[in-house]
């Protein structure tokens, strides 16, 4: 069976193929791709800033139904609507141990296939999943926010190990898509969250989400955080953007004793952090770094776009159809963009 794909064949090429889809497995899942959301990470293989083996037939935000499955197959059926998590070995040591994101064959963009192409191909009108990767979504919930369940877990996987409590509260600094998904779900646990951003439109879908939102471009933020909680500080810091800045921003905007800081986002070219190990220690400070999600975390990913508790909509910018990958990705890399979100069904 062929598949109309996406693929990044060159820097700031990219171009539709039919490409002939793999037999399915005893633990595969063919799914009927709806939508399929441009990540970060690929608009900057796309753009020259991450570098990618090529050609790279990218895709692992996408969600769809399950049109057929392998003999072994338990979890979903035919008719079933899934959204993509990771596809990893259920039997390798780190996924037994429940850490599926550090399985050693974990599939990533840098994964070849046997036909040349690198990548999971999910940004295809057909594509072929693990069963391990399919996470079910309810029936008539846009496919575009579906298609959020992957970034969505990230957040998830990152909270999780961010050691703040409910009550607490807790500063995102960037306002982008990863920046606002970390924010909901630490108010989805009970956090106070204020986030912090420059510009208009950011600011303005932060605030339509209930999130207290800081305009660094109008005031210190800082000196706002301060005031915002009597003097104290923040009890946890979100590092949501990759730039030298925030991180020097972090260490101001925490409470003196005991803050929790979240490095969430990477930069490229990798920024510069300047910090001395003694204010760890006499500040008592817990540094955590965050990378990609666990099975767990896309389950609890999944129970919040099915319970809707927050209108992820606001971050899906604009819908292109699979024909038009060229233009999806060059609206993708503009400055301030959410999510780009390819419909894969349409010509």
């Amino acid at each position: 069976m062929k598949a109309k794909t996406a693929v990044l064949t060159a820097v700031e090429q990219a171009e539709v193929i039919d490409r002939e889809l793999p037999e399915l497995g005893d633990h595969d899942v063919l799914v009927k791709v709806d939508a399929n959301n441009i990540c970060t990470s690929e608009y900057g293989a796309f753009n020259g800033a991450r570098k990618r083996p090529l050609p790279l037939t990218f895709g692992h935000e996408w969600a769809g139904t399950v049109m057929g499955v392998g003999a072994q197959v338990e979890s979903v059926k035919v008719g079933d609507y899934v959204a993509s998590g990771y596809q990893y070995d259920p039997y390798s040591e780190p996924s037994r141990e429940g850490r599926t994101s550090e399985c050693t064959k974990l599939q990533s963009a840098d994964h070849p296939n046997p036909d040349g192409y690198f990548g999971n191909a999910g940004c295809a009108n057909y594509a072929v999943a693990k069963e391990v990767a399919c996470y079910k979504i309810d029936e008539g919930i846009d496919p575009s926010v579906a298609a959020l369940l992957e970034p969505l877990g990230t957040c998830c996987a990152g909270f999780r190990r961010f050691g703040v409590s409910y009550g607490d509260t807790v500063v995102v600094i960037g306002a982008g898509t990863m920046g606002i998904l970390n924010a909901l779900v630490a108010k989805a646990h009970g956090c106070r969250v204020l986030i912090t951003e420059m510009m208009p439109k950011k600011l303005e879908a932060a605030r339509r989400l209930g999130l207290e939102a800081i305009d660094v471009s109008a005031c210190d933020p800082v000196e706002k955080v301060k005031e915002l909680t009597g003097g104290k500080g923040a009890d946890g810091v979100i590092i949501a953007v990759g730039a030298s800045g925030a991180y020097a921003q972090a260490l101001e905007m925490a409470k003196e004793k005991r803050a929790h800081l979240l490095i969430f986002a990477a930069g490229y070219p990798a920024p510069t952090w300047s910090l001395d190990p003694n204010t760890i220690h006499y500040r008592r400070m817990v540094i955590v770094g965050s990378y990609g999600a666990d099975a767990q975390d896309f389950r609890e990913a999944a129970a919040m776009i099915n319970m809707g508790v927050a209108d992820f909509s606001e971050l899906v910018e604009e819908r292109l159809p699979l024909s038009q990958i060229q233009h999806a990705f060059e609206r993708a890399c503009e400055p301030g963009m959410f999510r780009i979100s390819v419909q894969c069904q349409e010509a």
